[in-house]
């Protein structure tokens, strides 16, 4: 399986050698799916910007890309949309809320499928929210608060696993959000930090940095730090 992680930045010039890196590996018909889930309590609007933003981007480079217009869990249990991941090569979730797009997506028809594409080599791209569901918990970035309300189920696709998008400006959406991610992480597990504008792509073991500035992982105390350009060994189960 082969993932690409964003910081933050989907849908831009820098992320060009990202999404190549990621199709060359996938395996299916070239198709990108723009998946702008996590983006749908905003509005509307704001859904459909993203999509045009995706499938703009994707036909700059020349590559063909469909938008899965999924916004409930009503439509995640659509076997239409579902069926749109048969044979395709990447799914890409872009930014929003990361709680709810694990609370839309989880134990669904669409979700079930993606995990049978992920199977026979659908590549995952996400970006921001897109990443932040992965784990066991997911941030609502809604939560007027920072307390232990805001952490909400994740998708659990990396147990014991916690991310960290945004991470280089995460201080200036809320003062104090870095040290209580970091405070959250029970000892044994480990935090994967991305700043904006970077991705760490890989294999779920073996992972390089792409982008403007560096990649973090926490784990019992202690932080590595990788640059744009470094490789570097992590281990997230499946």
């Amino acid at each position: 399986m082969t993932w690409a992680l964003l910081g933050s930045g989907e849908f831009e010039p820098w992320c060009e050698e990202v999404d190549r890196w990621l199709l060359e590996r996938a395996n299916g018909d070239g198709r990108v799916l723009v998946v702008p889930t996590a983006s749908a309590p905003e509005s509307d609007e704001v859904f459909d910007g993203w999509v045009a933003k995706g499938l703009a981007y994707y036909a700059s480079l020349g590559i063909q890309a469909e938008a899965v217009q999924l916004r409930t869990r009503e439509d995640a249990e659509r076997e239409d949309l579902a069926s749109m991941l048969d044979g395709a090569s990447v799914a890409f979730f872009s930014g929003g809320n990361p709680a709810y797009l694990s609370a839309t997506l989880r134990g669904t028809a669409f979700w079930a499928a993606l995990r049978a594409a992920k199977a026979r080599g659908l590549g995952y791209a996400g970006c921001s929210a897109g990443i932040a569901c992965l784990g066991d918990q997911a941030p609502d970035s809604d939560a007027n608060d920072i307390d232990e309300e805001t952490w909400k189920p994740g998708l659990g696709v990396f147990p014991g696993a916690w991310f960290g998008p945004h991470w280089d400006a995460l201080d200036t959406f809320k003062p104090g959000l870095t040290e209580f991610i970091v405070s959250s992480v029970p000892p044994g597990e480990v935090l994967l930090a991305i700043d904006e504008e970077t991705a760490v792509v890989g294999d779920g073991s073996v992972w390089q940095v792409m982008g403007d500035a560096g990649a973090h992982v926490y784990l019992d105390g202690d932080w590595q730090h990788h640059g744009s350009g470094s490789t570097f060994e992590l281990e997230l189960g499946e």
